[in-house]
């Protein structure tokens, strides 16, 4: 590992996000959206009458109902429904679109889920989803899928639903779609179907008073988490911790830690994926996409130093995303070596940063948040294609 540590930045905020005074409202994701247009028009192709409201349940188990802004039912098997997004405060270029699903019956029984008009093509590897295919995350082809079998039985019946969204290219412009690959519109995101202010100074705030909450019962472990999907492997890794230990810091983790320090815990674990990951090492504290990108010539010097080809170095170099990077790594059969060297230097990023005033542990988590596959040297390690050849340094050891 290289002996120069980089610069420690936590860049400021948007000066948008700096000038409300007031708690800031959640909204919904494009995939929540798509799921309750997909629902609604649906249920318009079976009964023939378009409803006014539709009810669609959210991947933590919560149920919750959305006005259905247009549905017509035109006949011939043919149903299309339109919701209107609402971003709650998050400043969010998608607020107010119209996600829109066009419904028909299908030959072959299941869901068919296509993109439209104003919904992104994927053009490059790294996101985790088919080159050529539309722009619809995981997650929410998983809630749509969930939502239409609660009005037909997907097993008997075949169903078509194309997602299309009016102005979706436009809209793309002001996202960074086109620098990751992807081409003539949006995209249908959403881990949770909850849009929660994350760049704004309300959301960094809330990170705070949670380190305060967790030091007022008594905690002495932060375990700082970027998302809902790496709190669930957070979670999985330290069982023994009680609820409030966990955090969602979003881009915030630099105040976390200064709040972890300011409030006397004694330590602090990080969980993330490898995107945020790859900003932290680069001594980048505050990760808004707005603030920071991924230093992908860092990520090929972890390469390098994992015993990577000459050309598995430039790959990564070249890589579309962290996540490329990644799955890069990974076929190459070095994800837990480079793993392992890429969460020392966040933990030597955060020592340093915490003035070394906290002990630190770091975790990279695959992408469904399902298991460890690197890590500072505190857990075991599940490994893609590493499994058997890969061991994690021992408890302590320092980067």
């Amino acid at each position: 590992m290289s002996d120069v540590d980089p610069p420690l930045r936590e860049p400021d905020l948007p000066r948008t996000a700096k000038v409300r005074p007031t708690a800031l409202r959640t909204g919904w994701t494009t995939g929540a959206c798509a799921t309750a247009a997909a629902k609604a028009a649906v249920t318009a192709l079976v009964t023939g009458v378009p409803p006014a409201e539709v009810e669609i349940g959210l991947p933590a188990g919560r149920r919750v109902s959305f006005p259905v802004a247009r549905c017509t039912f035109e006949g011939a098997g043919r149903a299309e429904a339109v919701v209107v997004k609402d971003a709650g405060d998050d400043p969010d270029v998608t607020h107010g679109a119209e996600l829109t699903a066009t419904v028909v019956w299908a030959d072959v029984p299941g869901l068919r889920l296509d993109g439209g008009p104003g919904v992104g093509t994927v053009t490059k590897p790294g996101l985790g989803l088919a080159v050529g295919g539309p722009a619809i995350n995981d997650t929410p082809r998983r809630m749509i899928t969930a939502a239409v079998a609660e009005v037909v039985d997907l097993t008997a019946c075949g169903v078509r639903v194309v997602i299309s969204v009016p102005r979706g290219e436009i809209m793309a412009r002001k996202t960074t779609n086109r620098r990751l690959g992807i081409l003539g519109g949006i995209s249908i995101l959403g881990t949770t179907g909850i849009v929660r202010p994350f760049s704004t100074a309300s959301w960094r705030a809330s990170v705070v008073q949670a380190v305060q909450v967790m030091a007022a019962q008594g905690e002495r472990t932060a375990v700082l988490c970027t998302g809902g999907r790496t709190e669930r492997a957070a979670r999985s890794l330290l069982p023994e911790l009680p609820e409030v230990c966990f955090v969602e810091v979003g881009d915030f983790t630099g105040a976390a830690v200064t709040a972890a320090v300011a409030d006397g815990m004694t330590g602090v674990v990080f969980v993330g994926m490898a995107g945020k990951l790859a900003k932290l090492a680069a001594g980048v504290l505050m990760t808004h996409y707005t603030r920071s990108k991924v230093d992908l010539s860092l990520l090929g010097t972890v390469t390098e130093e994992a015993g990577g080809s000459r050309d598995l170095v430039a790959a990564v170099v070249a890589a579309n995303t962290g996540r490329h990077a990644y799955e890069l790594w990974d076929a190459a059969g070095l994800l837990g070596t480079a793993g392992d060297l890429l969460c020392h230097r966040v933990r030597r990023v955060l020592l340093r940063y915490a003035r070394h005033a906290v002990t630190v542990e770091v975790a990279l988590v695959d992408f469904a948040g399902s298991g460890v596959v690197a890590s500072s040297g505190r857990w075991p390690v599940r490994n893609s294609r590493t499994t058997g050849s890969h061991e994690p340094a021992p408890p302590g050891s320092q980067p």
